[in-house]
C-alpha cells in the first residue's frame, strides 16, 4: 500500500468506527476548549472534565475568570498535576484575553501562542476544533500511531505534525487527527496495541513486522 492508500483505508475505516470524531474534552467555547486543552497536558481527559465541570460553573468565560483569584483556582484544579503553574497560566492567559481582546479567543497561532501556557500542540487543537482549521495537532498518541503504522518516519512530534500536514488531504486532516487519537487512546496503545481488534490492520505496518 501507497501512503496515498493507507490513509484512504484508514479514512474510510476509522470513519466508519468513529463517524462524528471529536475532542473528547468538554467545552462550549473556544475559552473553554483552551483552558480544558492547558489541564489536559499531562493528565487525562476525563480527569479534566470532572475538574473543568467546577471551573466553568464558576468561571465559564475569560472575563470572570480573570476576575478570579489565583489561589481560588488553585483549589478547583488542585487534583490535576501542575495545578501550581497550570492556574497561573490559566488566570494570566484570560486577563490578556479581557486586555488584548475583549475576552475573546483568537483565531492564529502567533496570537495563541503569545498566551501564557500556550504552546504549538495547545495552539494547533483550538484553531482545529474552534476554528475548523485544517491544522495538526500532534500529542503522544498521534506521533505513536502514524508512525507505527507507517504514514511518517519521524523523531519529533514537529516533524510528524509537517509530514502528516503533507500527505493527508487539507479537508481530511481535522477528522484524521481525531481518528488517530482515539485509534492510539483505545486500541493501537502504546505498551500492548490490540491488534487483533485493529479495523486498519490490513494498513498498518506494525504487524508486518511483528509477524
Amino acid at each position: 500500500m501507497t501512503v496515498q492508500e493507507q490513509i484512504a483505508h484508514i479514512n474510510r475505516l476509522l470513519g466508519d468506527k468513529y463517524p462524528f470524531p471529536k475532542s473528547e474534552l468538554h467545552y462550549s467555547t473556544p475559552f473553554q476548549l483552551l483552558v480544558a486543552t492547558m489541564l489536559a497536558a499531562q493528565a487525562t481527559d476525563k480527569k479534566v472534565n470532572v475538574i473543568t465541570t467546577d471551573l466553568f460553573s464558576t468561571a465559564p468565560d475569560a472575563e470572570s475568570m480573570s476576575r478570579m483569584a489565583l489561589e481560588e483556582i488553585k483549589q478547583i484544579i488542585r487534583s490535576i498535576n501542575y495545578y501550581n503553574t497550570k492556574a497561573k497560566n490559566i488566570l494570566a492567559a484570560s486577563r490578556m484575553l479581557v486586555e488584548s481582546c475583549n475576552g475573546e479567543v483568537p483565531g492564529t497561532r502567533e496570537e495563541l501562542e503569545s498566551l501564557p501556557g500556550v504552546g504549538r500542540k495547545t495552539a494547533n487543537i483550538v484553531l482545529s476544533n474552534a476554528f475548523g482549521q485544517p491544522v495538526m495537532a500532534v500529542d503522544t498518541h498521534v506521533h505513536r500511531v502514524s508512525n507505527r503504522i507507517g504514514l511518517v518516519k519521524t523523531k519529533k512530534p514537529r516533524d510528524t505534525e509537517d509530514a502528516l500536514v503533507a500527505v493527508i488531504p487539507k479537508e481530511l486532516v481535522i477528522n484524521f487527527h481525531h481518528y488517530l487519537v482515539l485509534h492510539g487512546r483505545y486500541v493501537c496503545k502504546a505498551r500492548k496495541p490490540l491488534c487483533s481488534e485493529c479495523p486498519i490492520i490490513e494498513a498498518c505496518n506494525y504487524t508486518k513486522k511483528t509477524a
